[in-house]
């Protein structure tokens, strides 16, 4: 057993270096900073994107404020990990960003799901770490998890009233399918290696399983509203655990 996994409960303060922790939870760090860059500045962008969907002033106000929130947070983490790595995060995020880039808005109802779904996702698996045992990592969590707060309400409502207008849904539930699963990936692989160590040494509160069915729990009111459909779990491409709420 490494020296992090034996107290799980250690609060590891921004005056440990980071680069001589152990190795194995120094790595996790790293990859948990990097990881969050890339799903703020991909957000960005992708808001970014969407702008030209936008129909009104009011709306147009909302989306700005989002995606300079969204460039605000990418800096915060980019900083951070700058500060106690010693390089910058961004050409892993450019390559990162290049290989697996988001999927495209195509209207405002696109931009409308992608905020709900994409942005509650990534809500729900921020805050997992919101008693994160690296320090400088839960300060500037904490943070972000209260600016957040919104956003996903801001688009879920603007789904709903769109969905419930318009009749012929096809559009809307291919949308609706395709964000659910960003949604969900952001909470990785349930039940993995790299899950039951970040628990061990108090990087994070649950499994990804557990995130999963909060997020599920969470959307489904909405999701009745809309009347969209929950595609078949069974060849739904995500890795989901066995008890997740998949009925509306």
């Amino acid at each position: 057993m490494n020296k992090m996994s034996k107290n799980t409960a250690k609060t590891v303060s921004a005056q440990a270096p980071l680069m001589r922790l152990d190795s194995k939870y120094r790595d996790t760090i790293i990859q948990m900073m990097r990881s969050q860059s890339y799903r703020e500045l991909a957000a960005a962008q992708l808001f970014g994107y969407g702008v030209q969907f936008v129909p009104d002033i009011k709306a147009l106000k909302f989306i700005s404020w989002h995606i300079q929130e969204e460039v605000q947070h990418y800096i915060a983490v980019a900083d951070l990990y700058k500060k106690h790595v010693g390089e910058s995060v961004e050409s892993w995020v450019n390559d990162r960003l290049a290989s697996k880039p988001l999927p495209s808005i195509h209207s405002f109802l696109d931009l409308a799901i992608a905020q709900w779904l994409y942005d509650r996702g990534g809500f729900w698996q921020l805050k997992e770490y919101e008693q994160c045992s690296w320090e400088p990592y839960r300060t500037i969590v904490g943070q972000i998890i209260k600016e957040e707060r919104g956003h996903q309400d801001h688009g879920q409502q603007i789904a709903v009233e769109l969905c419930k207008k318009i009749k012929d849904k096809t559009d809307a539930q291919k949308s609706f399918e395709l964000w659910l699963r960003q949604g969900l990936l952001s909470f990785g692989r349930p039940h993995n290696e790299g899950n039951k160590y970040a628990i061990s040494v108090g990087l994070k509160k649950r499994d990804s399983a557990e995130c999963m069915k909060d997020f599920m729990n969470d959307i489904m009111p909405a999701v009745r509203e809309t009347g969209l459909k929950l595609p078949k779990k069974e060849k739904f491409d995500v890795e989901l655990p066995d008890d997740i709420n998949w009925t509306i």
